[in-house]
């Protein structure tokens, strides 16, 4: 039987180096979170454990990235 994971996901975590983040997955060898800041990484549980803190608080909103519209090709000239 497989042993609960040490955070459920979408859990709120902090880490001394990256800062707050969400858990996007834990099992028991690994842990990926997303940080606010730096983006996703993935740890290995056993060695990250002590310094990851679960922490209270909403989890951000996503942000969506503004699309860039293309700029339109200039006609090319009639000869």
């Amino acid at each position: 039987m497989a042993a609960k994971p040490a955070f459920a996901t979408g859990a709120q975590v902090e880490h001394p180096k990256f800062g707050p983040g969400s858990v996007m997955t834990c099992t028991d060898q690994h842990i990926v979170i997303k940080f606010d800041e730096s983006g996703e990484r993935k740890f290995v549980l056993e060695i990250a454990l002590p310094s990851i803190k679960k922490i209270d608080r909403q989890p951000p909103a996503d942000k969506k990235r503004a699309s860039k519209k293309k700029a339109a090709a200039p006609a090319a000239a009639a000869n």
